[in-house]
């Protein structure tokens, strides 16, 4: 296999730890190609529970959150083949699930100084190590009897030039006399250049010890990801009471046409729909089918499509816990507080109550003129009306307006979110493209 080796899938075969009906874990293995070899070749024998090992294989370090985007969302768990990919990905924050890696002091020290111990040319009580922090050093020195003061350490991850850098200066200088390193690059680069350099490998042990936690971190994820979630959609608009002059019609073809559309994106994510009441739905779905459609929980579930198709601003609460009342209480306590303007904490919150990430934050505003208020913006429109018509749709209301259709239509939906006007359902046609939208403007409310 040896360098040729870029990607490879293996799977254990179904023993009886797990039920029959349990569905394998996917491990990500990411680190050099050597290494990754190994982990894939002990795989069978160590993971705890039936899995599929994906093979990340690169050539330098600085490759390891490019080779971690690559595997994407299909893994439960990346499993490092040593501490420096590891904390480059995280440091670049590409990890979007539990990982762990190799652990490459203990043994796999103590072997690299008995290594070093056979090369004439090192005295392994004078000699620089990477990556690996302190107390493992002077840990594994004191088990083999042996002095650390002249030992130099640096357990800062960084770039291979960076570390060799380091290494490179203390031999020139005389301060050592060889080179212990956790980073192949590293060696590769120092034995080039004629310098003594012992690489830090894993043992058959911790790569065992390794697979097994990346096995029951996966495991685990799996299970988090199959949590109840419950996502309460209300609809501001279909909350208030309906006025003589707006059509219950209306009100009842918005109210179809919004279960439609939310029916379809259930679908999407494998969920479920009931209508509640006549202005608020309950979808039932797991935590990783929502996780994966709301950028994890950063983006309101649904609110997007709503806006663009209907012209309806809707208010979310999401919620999970270990029974649908539980996550329906936590979903109801997030609209709640949505409703009362204090989101500063999240729209979605766990099976704890706590919130899972905040909003995203609003973009700051510029210093263009300010944003008209919808009152006058239907003062406007109201003016240029003609023979009594208060239905509108973009294009006609960018005429009246002077401004373009997409501003006109943003400005219709702020018509819409304040209670100045009505979407009508889409207008659809036999032509192709997006259905017309019109707009009923409720202009009695201008002589209030």
């Amino acid at each position: 296999m040896g360098r040729t080796l870029v990607e490879r899938t293996e799977e254990t075969p179904r023993g009886s730890r797990l039920s029959a009906g349990t569905p394998d874990l996917t491990i990500g293995v990411v680190g050099s190609h050597d290494l990754v070899e190994r982990v894939m070749l002990m795989g069978h024998a160590a993971a705890p529970v039936p899995c599929r090992l994906v093979a990340a294989a690169y050539r330098d370090e600085q490759e390891a959150a490019d080779k971690v985007t690559r595997l994407g969302p299909g893994v439960d768990a990346c499993l490092f083949a040593s501490p420096v990919p590891f904390e480059l990905a995280r440091r670049a924050g590409v990890l979007t699930v539990p990982a762990t890696h190799v652990q490459l002091g203990g043994a796999a020290l103590v072997s690299a100084i008995a290594r070093a111990t056979l090369d004439d040319r090192i005295d392994p009580r004078r000699v620089s190590i990477d990556v690996l922090g302190r107390s493992e050093i002077d840990e594994a020195y004191s088990d083999l009897n042996l002095p650390s003061g002249d030992v130099h350490s640096r357990d800062e991850p960084g770039a291979t030039g960076t570390i060799t850098a380091f290494h490179e200066r203390l031999l020139r200088q005389g301060v050592t006399t060889g080179v212990l390193t956790c980073v192949q690059g590293v060696a590769d680069r120092l034995t080039a250049a004629g310098m003594p350099a012992i690489t830090i490998k894993p043992t058959s042990a911790a790569i065992r010890s390794a697979l097994h936690t990346a096995g029951l971190l996966g495991a685990r994820h799996r299970l988090e990801e199959s949590q109840l979630t419950v996502i309460l959609v209300e609809v501001p608009t279909l909350r208030e009471p309906v006025r003589r002059a707006s059509p219950r019609y209306w009100r009842d073809e918005l109210r179809l046409s919004l279960h439609r559309l939310l029916v379809q994106e259930a679908n999407r994510i494998n969920a479920s729909v009931w209508p509640i009441d006549d202005h608020s739905y309950l979808v039932v779905a797991t935590k990783g089918s929502i996780a994966a459609a709301t950028d994890g929980f950063r983006v309101l579930p649904f609110a997007s499509r709503i806006r663009e198709e209907l012209g309806l601003a809707v208010e979310v609460g999401v919620g999970m816990g270990r029974t649908t009342h539980d996550a329906e209480t936590h979903a109801r306590g997030a609209l709640t507080r949505s409703q009362g303007g204090k989101q500063a904490q999240g729209f979605a919150v766990d099976r704890e109550g706590r919130a899972l990430v905040p909003p995203p934050r609003m973009p700051p505003q510029s210093g263009g003129p300010a944003k008209p208020r919808g009152i006058e913006v239907l003062s406007r429109l109201a003016a240029k009306l003609e023979g009594g018509d208060t239905v509108v749709d973009a294009e006609g209301a960018g005429r009246m307006l002077g401004v373009t259709p997409r501003t006109a239509r943003r400005l219709l939906r702020t018509l819409v979110d304040e209670g100045l006007a009505w979407p009508l359902p889409p207008n659809r046609t036999p032509q192709p493209g997006r259905p017309r939208q019109l707009y009923r403007l409720i202009v009695e409310k201008l002589s209030r």
